[in-house]
């Protein structure tokens, strides 16, 4: 097995057609992409015994936010740690151990949510699932620069393409599994035609002679429903939200592609170059800054553009990965109290899968745009947009508010979408700035190290939105109490407001269920909860512009000698 893996089984013949390799890139890319349809689990996994809402003991969605946060983290630890091993052993023996880590976190996954043991889930998807990513993720990266010389920016943009469509992808896959699978828990009727209890923060009801724990879905929560239900009170730990069963098909689904994918790879020969093409002069005097020397891979760590692009691809991501994370969430609070005819859980969801689409074609589009404008000006672009587009959110969200019109979703929606263009574009075009500065040689292995930045990113990025977020709400909540008559507020949830925490963390109160009861012209602020953490994007994206504006060639004293 280990000879049919080998790097050395899978030099290309003379005459092999390089385009032959692209396919083979897309179709791991494309699996392990699906990371980025992570939110479309967030509402079945926060109703995992709720079903139709979500219930006391459910997993809030800041717990499993930090799963997609655990995953980046090992997609950039294992490629950092792995790179010289790519380097050694070919991207046929990387592609197949990433297959099987990838496909095997969703089974083990899906097993912690069939369990109720979200440890597993973490260890599953987030741990042995990440290094698949990273595996997964550097090996056709390198590859393919090493077979486009002459088209760096374009061939980083056809792997990294797929990528960033593994989302678009998943979309239909996860969201027609979870559908297919899906059975809504026991309906017991109107909430005014049964005696509710409240107990810790809980809601209870007689059932067959005892107390069991129900969900009380209002007006406001239909909208974030897994499928279209009626109002009132349902039986929590009845039905099934059918992500579990999704897990394990997909893994799967994700072995067969991947494990044929790995099998077509081939790498070219040693000195083998495109007929007719000569690499350009260094200094083509458009300040592209493209060196023919090589670095060694342990020497690039000791340049300050190493760091440098660290900063760059770290602030950029950071500043997409956190929305991504809560992409669907994010537009249903946003706009769904506003436009609630419109903004539905299927409009969420072809939102995320609007984001796929676009963060793919920017990921094409932006490197192979690269070639020809250079890396430098490339990220000055991303980044000083990014930072206008970032700031117009608040605004959107706070014009929402008061006048609820679609324009404001539609520049929303314009505003995002274009930030994922160059939010794809960033990771796409880094593979071909590295290159650009230490040479294609090891630039497998220094792409690997540099993902340490994506998983810093994983990190910052979930954790801003959802504390941000977090406290956000609180707030939110604290105010729209103090505006309640305590009278009301006792009626409606059966406790007074000294009980307002537990009853928060039952997930018993809510801003949408104390929306219904406020006072007439109360200004909902659910569309605002994600204003901070839009100013703060933006502020890490200035901070990567200067480190971008300060890029110079790497110095001579770095480059490998001849012979070496």
């Amino acid at each position: 097995m280990s000879r049919l893996l080998s790097k050395d089984r899978i030099i290309a013949p003379p005459n092999f057609n390089r385009w032959l390799i692209a396919p083979a890139a897309l179709g791991i890319h494309l699996c392990i992409g699906s990371v980025y349809a992570w939110s479309l689990f967030n509402p079945a996994l926060i109703k995992r015994l709720g079903v139709v809402t979500s219930a006391a003991d459910d997993w809030s969605l800041k717990s499993v936010v930090w799963i997609f946060t655990v995953a980046i983290v090992f997609l950039g630890l294992s490629a950092a740690l792995t790179g010289k091993w790519l380097e050694q052993v070919g991207p046929r023996m990387v592609g197949v151990v990433s297959t099987c880590c990838w496909s095997g976190g969703f089974v083990l996954g899906g097993t912690g949510i069939l369990t109720g043991q979200l440890w597993l889930l973490y260890l599953g998807y987030g741990v042995i699932g990440g290094c698949g990513l990273g595996l997964g993720y550097v090996s056709p990266v390198s590859t393919l620069i090493r077979w486009f010389p002459d088209r760096r920016g374009m061939a980083t943009g056809i792997a990294i393409m797929g990528f960033g469509g593994g989302a678009m992808l998943a979309k239909p896959l996860i969201g027609g599994l979870i559908k297919f699978y899906y059975r809504a828990a026991d309906y017991l009727g109107p909430v005014e035609q049964l005696e509710l209890v409240t107990k810790g923060g809980r809601r209870l009801v007689e059932v067959g002679g005892e107390l069991r724990e129900v969900v009380v879905v209002g007006a406001n929560d239909l909208a974030a429903m897994i499928e279209p239900g009626r109002e009132g009170v349902y039986l929590v730990a009845t039905g099934s939200a059918g992500v579990a069963e999704t897990f394990f098909t997909l893994g799967a689904i994700y072995f067969v592609i991947m494990l044929c994918a790995a099998f077509a790879y081939r790498v070219p020969a040693a000195g083998w170059k495109p007929a007719g093409w000569e690499p350009p002069p260094e200094n083509d005097g458009h300040g592209k800054m493209i060196t023919q020397h090589e670095v060694d891979i342990d020497e690039a760590l000791k340049t300050p553009q190493f760091y440098q692009l660290w900063i760059v691809l770290c602030f950029n991501v950071t500043a997409g990965i956190g929305v991504l994370a809560v992409a669907q969430t994010m537009i249903t609070e946003i706009f769904g109290s506003s436009l609630p005819g419109i903004v539905d859980a299927e409009f969420a969801a072809t939102y995320v899968l609007m984001i796929s689409l676009f963060n793919m074609l920017g990921r094409f589009i932006w490197a192979s745009a690269s070639d020809y404008l250079g890396r430098r000006l490339t990220y000055w672009i991303f980044f000083s947009l990014g930072i206008a587009l970032y700031c117009s959110i608040p605004y959107v969200a706070l014009q929402v508010s008061a006048t609820p019109e679609v324009s404001w979703l539609v520049m929303f929606y314009g505003a995002t979408l274009l930030i994922f263009t160059m939010y794809g574009g960033g990771f796409a075009t880094i593979p071909a700035y590295l290159a650009d500065m230490f040479g294609t040689r090891y630039v497998g292995g220094i792409h690997g190290r540099l993902l340490t930045a994506w998983s810093t990113a994983g990190v910052l990025g979930p954790l801003a939105i959802t504390s941000l977020r977090e406290n956000a709400v609180g707030r939110a909540i604290g105010d729209l109490v103090a505006r309640i008559e305590p009278a009301l507020f006792e009626t409606t949830f059966g406790a007074s407001t000294q009980q307002l925490d537990a009853l928060v963390k039952a997930k018993t109160v809510t801003i949408a269920k104390l929306m219904e009861i406020a006072p007439t012209g109360t200004v909902d602020p659910t569309p605002s909860l994600y204003n901070q953490t839009m100013y703060l994007m933006a502020a890490l994206l200035l901070i990567a512009l200067v480190a971008n504006a300060c890029m110079r060639p790497v110095h001579p004293k770095h480059h490998m000698r001849e012979g070496e």
